[in-house]
């Protein structure tokens, strides 16, 4: 992009005035600094080296309630570096223009979307459809100069996350890899109803639509519900859980040849929300994987609660060829390695399989704490190189401090994390880090 002195300096400036910014604000920022040569309603962008919030939006409430990441989603699979896109979507219930800029400065890229504003008319004879003119090059080109810039900026952070930022990081990353797999078991539940009825011989056209659409009603009801349920601090009642448990099965074997049998919990006992959910998880797949075998005619489900721990079971009188291997999905495992729990799987060849899902009830004690959750912000900073090998007066020189203020953080920093050397010290910053 060819650019004047003057447009340089102020392009400069413009990149320096977003990325001074906390993260959370560097897309308002953006937005409010590109208003001006290129109106818009709303912003968006999907940044993949984010674990905490990769999704983020800004502007026109109307617009931006809206989107999500399947939006955006295609744009950064199909859009390429350097060449900003511009054209019309179909976007919060209609057809937008929009300016695509993708960004390939961090390892998985990044996309950055423009709502443009309409206000300012239509392009001379572009009817009536509210198509823009395109945005000019050179201003296309600042964009995506900036979004450049933006994105190194978070790969950056990202690379040199301290150990707090990693936390937070990894635990809304994990919140939200359990939220997508718990919606998309829903999902699978909710599809394979819907298989069921289609493939129904029992139901005439009228009856197929009518169940199907109740199916389709149910299924988006429990998804809104499970999308709004706090599963953090609530508890619910045994038979409460394995109810909503029964409900969700009874869609998958309704029009199919296998008898499901349910043994609700005979207990008093309530039980943390996300323990009764990833039970609820983990026997709706195991019972997937079940129904794909052609010789099953009857499957029981049921709970058993002690004071200490949870069991699901999952029995069929198949052919008794199931292995742990082909039932422990990372869905599975990965839910029960987070509860500290186990599988077992029983199978006698010619009479069937039982499939056992243990998860404990109560936590001997909470787990250990961070190790350098005592150690403050420099001092931290101060780690963070330390554990790099760089010696005290490069670290004073990078932090813009005194030696001597080095030497005083490292013996604080040796003190409050109760080890007797800088190696020690790395090497617990490398374990937590």
């Amino acid at each position: 992009m060819e650019m004047t002195g003057s447009g340089s300096v102020a392009a400069l400036t413009a990149a320096y005035e977003v990325i001074r910014q906390p993260l959370g604000e560097i897309l308002p920022r953006l937005s409010t600094l590109l208003a001006e040569l290129l109106p818009h309603r709303a912003v968006a962008e999907l940044s993949t080296h984010c674990a905490h919030s990769p999704f983020k939006t800004y502007g026109d409430a109307e617009i931006t309630g809206r989107l999500s990441t399947a939006d955006l989603a295609p744009l950064l699979a199909t859009g390429t570096p350097g060449r900003p896109w511009q054209g019309t979507l179909p976007l919060a219930g209609a057809e937008r223009s929009v300016l695509a800029v993708t960004s390939h400065a961090t390892p998985r890229g990044a996309v950055l979307l423009f709502v443009r504003d309409a206000d300012g008319g239509e392009a001379d004879g572009g009817g009536d459809d509210g198509v823009l003119p395109a945005v000019d090059e050179p201003a296309a080109a600042l964009v995506q100069a900036l979004w450049d810039v933006v994105t190194s900026h978070f790969d950056r952070l990202a690379a040199e996350a301290v150990p707090g930022a990693l936390a937070r990081s990894r635990t809304a990353a994990g919140t939200r890899a359990r939220v997508i797999a718990e919606l998309g078991e829903a999902y699978s539940a909710a599809l394979t109803g819907l298989l069921g009825v289609l493939r129904s011989r029992t139901l005439d056209d009228a009856a197929a639509r009518a169940t199907a659409t109740d199916l389709a009603v149910s299924a988006l009801v429990e998804l809104r519900a499970e999308a709004e349920r706090d599963q953090e601090i609530a508890e619910e009642p045994a038979g409460q859980a394995f109810a909503r448990l029964a409900e969700s099965l009874r869609p998958l074997v309704r029009y199919s040849p296998v008898r499901l049998e349910l043994g609700a919990p005979d207990s008093q006992l309530t039980v943390a929300a996300d323990v009764a959910h990833a039970a609820r998880v983990i026997v709706r797949a195991v019972l997937l994987r079940v129904l794909e075998q052609e010789t099953v005619t009857r499957v029981h489900v049921g709970w058993q609660l002690t004071d200490d721990e949870l069991r699901a079971t999952v029995r069929d009188d198949g052919p008794g060829t199931l292995t742990s291997d082909g039932l422990a999905t990372g869905r599975v495992t990965d839910r029960l390695d987070v509860l500290n729990g186990r599988l077992d799987v029983d199978a006698v060849p010619g009479w069937g399989t039982t499939v056992s899902a243990t998860i404990p009830l109560r936590v001997s004690q909470d787990p250990a704490p961070d190790p350098l959750i005592a150690l403050g912000e420099r001092e931290l900073e101060v780690l963070a190189r330390l554990a790099l090998g760089h010696r005290n007066r490069a670290i004073a020189q990078e932090l813009h401090i005194s030696e001597s203020t080095v030497k005083f953080h490292v013996a604080k920093i040796l003190t409050k994390l109760g080890v007797g050397s800088r190696g020690e010290a790395a090497a617990l910053f490398h374990a937590v880090a």
